[in-house]
């Protein structure tokens, strides 16, 4: 009999500090973000979407060289006589193979990067086409893709940037 109403207080003060947690936690501000309106920005070492400048990168290969996945495709810029200068006529990323190992971030030799990763975790692609990123001269930052259907260089829809300007390394 003993035993019973021991178990009986011991299940009572359990419950009880339950409570008392629960009302600790009721009286706390709430740590809850209100996704689509407000959004949590990343750490500084956060590896999200690949950016790309044209006017800083001097075609030099090595984020080609270092990418593991061959995703990185780039072709230098000509002058009037037809040779190579130290400017970039076109770079493409497909995301499609990308790992996002921050390697060809690592090989970029300029400053500030060509090639970064932002602070952008919501990456939209609705179709294959959206996921191979081309940039030339006077590009966003953000690139466009090439559309089969339409035979035309397009924005990609859907994507929201978290900050304005992204932060380079």
């Amino acid at each position: 009999m003993v035993t019973y109403f021991k178990e009986i207080a011991t299940a009572a003060i359990n419950t009880f500090k339950g409570l008392g947690v629960t009302l600790r936690y009721l009286f706390k501000p709430a740590v809850t973000v209100q996704y689509p309106a407000e959004k949590l920005v990343p750490f500084e070492r956060f590896r999200g979407a690949l950016l790309f400048d044209a006017e800083t990168c001097i075609a030099c290969n090595l984020c080609v060289k270092a990418c593991p996945s061959s995703c990185i495709a780039l072709e230098n810029a000509t002058n009037e006589a037809k040779k190579k200068i130290a400017k970039v006529a076109w770079y493409s990323i497909d995301f499609g193979k990308c790992n996002f190992c921050r390697l060809c971030e690592e090989a970029c030799p300029t400053k500030p990067k060509a090639v970064w990763h932002s602070l952008d975790y919501e990456l939209v692609f609705e179709n294959r086409d959206e996921m191979v990123r081309l940039w030339k001269k006077n590009f966003d930052f953000v690139g466009m893709f090439f559309d089969r259907k339409s035979k035309e260089y397009k924005k990609p829809a859907g994507q929201i940037p978290i900050q304005t300007v992204a932060a380079r390394r």
